[in-house]
C-alpha cells in the first residue's frame, strides 16, 4: 500500500510545491485548499496524515480535537512561520504530531513523515 499524505494549504502554489517535494520521497499526496474539502475527504481516508499550513488555514483547538476523535489514527503535522501558537496550545499538546517552522527544512519534514508511517506500521 502506498503511503498517502494530505496537504492542506489555502495557497495553491505553495500547496503544490509541498506536494511535489513529498512525492519525491515516494508518498502519494492529495492537495486540499480548505477545511470543507478536508472534512469531506478525511472520513474516507482511514489513518490520514495531514500536513496543514496553519498560516493559511484558520483552525482552532476544538476543530482539530473533533477531527482526531472522529477519525482515529489521523495524524496532524503543521507548518507555520510563527514559533508560538497560544490559540492552539491544547491541540499542539495533545493532537498535533509536530509543528515545523517555515521555510520548511525538507529533511525535517521527511523525518516526521517517516516517523508517522513507522508508528502506523
Amino acid at each position: 500500500m502506498k503511503k498517502a499524505v494530505v496537504v492542506l494549504d489555502a495557497d495553491t502554489r505553495q500547496c503544490h510545491e509541498t506536494c511535489a517535494a513529498i512525492e519525491e520521497w515516494g508518498f502519494v499526496t492529495t492537495a486540499l485548499h480548505s477545511l470543507g474539502e478536508l472534512n469531506a475527504f478525511i472520513g474516507k481516508q482511514a489513518g490520514a496524515v495531514i500536513v496543514m499550513d496553519i498560516d493559511t488555514i484558520q483552525i482552532d483547538n476544538r476543530t482539530i480535537r473533533k477531527m482526531v476523535l472522529e477519525n482515529p489514527g489521523t495524524y496532524f503535522l503543521c507548518l507555520s512561520r510563527d514559533r508560538f501558537h497560544p490559540e492552539l496550545k491544547d491541540a499542539i499538546c495533545y493532537h498535533i504530531f509536530a509543528c515545523i517552522n517555515k521555510p520548511v527544512d525538507p529533511e525535517e519534514l521527511y523525518f516526521c513523515l517517516k516517523s508517522i508511517f513507522e508508528d502506523q506500521d
